[in-house]
């Protein structure tokens, strides 16, 4: 088999092509080859170091993951609770994203960074203060109790996201509307909310994307009555670490990949680059 001749091949592209190509090797690399070796782990019947290809493909770990008793349970939950936590976060943090995109007010940037926060303190130990809060209030094993972790992980996207999407909506064109005749509410559901949905779709999916994902906090304040998807994979992984993990990884990556080419194909490329666009 004849080796490929990188000299002549760097000739060929000259200096910063080649450069470019190691860059983006490099990338393909890092980004597909954990997904590919996560592919192996789930289909991999016998995968053991130091090969890099299972010996032998099969569905067996597929078999046990789906024969658990409690799989379609903490599905049908995980898509409840991320469906509640997402419409709930809507109604929170829209009109604030409105409000951030429209108005001046004391302390504006500080309460739009505020909501950074609770992704910049360890989620364990921040879990473990918000859980002895619940206790007292009794909200420990509860329903609204996982929708409140799940919001706190979530509001950034909802704020961050739509607030650019509304400070990209001219002013003039809601001028023209009240102009029109059109009153404030009309003008805000017929001519802005329009024009800001591609931002507000991306922080839906973005929110749906994150609930659904999230365990550590709904391990800590659900168990033992609400069991999601990932808190049910912590229980499973702890005695088959690898091939078990990679099944249930490939469960919770499938919901992302559909939405994620559905939101690509309805809106386009573009109106999701602008959506993150904040003046």
């Amino acid at each position: 088999m004849k080796l490929i001749n990188f000299k002549g091949f760097y000739h060929a592209l000259g200096k910063k092509k080649f450069l470019e190509f190691i860059l983006f090797s490099f990338f393909l690399f890092f980004f597909f080859g954990p997904l590919m070796n996560l592919v192996m782990l789930a289909f991999g019947d016998s995968y053991m170091y130091p090969t890099f290809i299972p010996s032998t493909f099969s569905l067996k770990w597929w078999g046990f993951v789906l024969s658990q008793k409690n799989l379609v349970g903490s599905i049908v939950l995980s898509f409840i609770v991320a469906i509640t936590t997402t419409v709930v976060s809507m109604l929170i943090c829209l009109p604030a994203a409105y409000a951030f995109a429209r108005y001046e007010f004391p302390l504006k940037k500080m309460f739009l960074f505020s909501f950074l926060l609770t992704n910049a303190f360890p989620k364990m130990g921040l879990y473990v203060t918000i859980g002895i809060l619940f206790y007292k209030l009794h909200l420990m094993g509860t329903f609204a109790g996982v929708i409140i972790i799940h919001l706190i992980n979530t509001m950034m996207y909802m704020t961050w996201i739509p607030a650019g999407a509304f400070s990209n909506v001219h002013q003039q064109q809601e001028e023209a509307a009240r102009d029109m005749g059109a009153s404030p509410l009309q003008t805000f559901f017929h001519v802005t909310l329009p024009m800001a949905m591609p931002g507000i779709l991306v922080a839906g999916i973005f929110t749906f994307l994150s609930s659904m994902e999230e365990a550590q906090g709904t391990l800590l304040v659900g168990v033992p009555n609400y069991k999601t998807i990932p808190v049910v994979m912590y229980s499973v992984i702890f005695d088959y670490p690898a091939t078990a993990g990679a099944v249930f990884s490939i469960i919770l990556i499938l919901p992302t990949i559909i939405l994620l080419l559905l939101l690509r194909k309805s809106m386009g490329t573009n109106a999701l680059a602008k959506s993150f666009k904040m003046k």
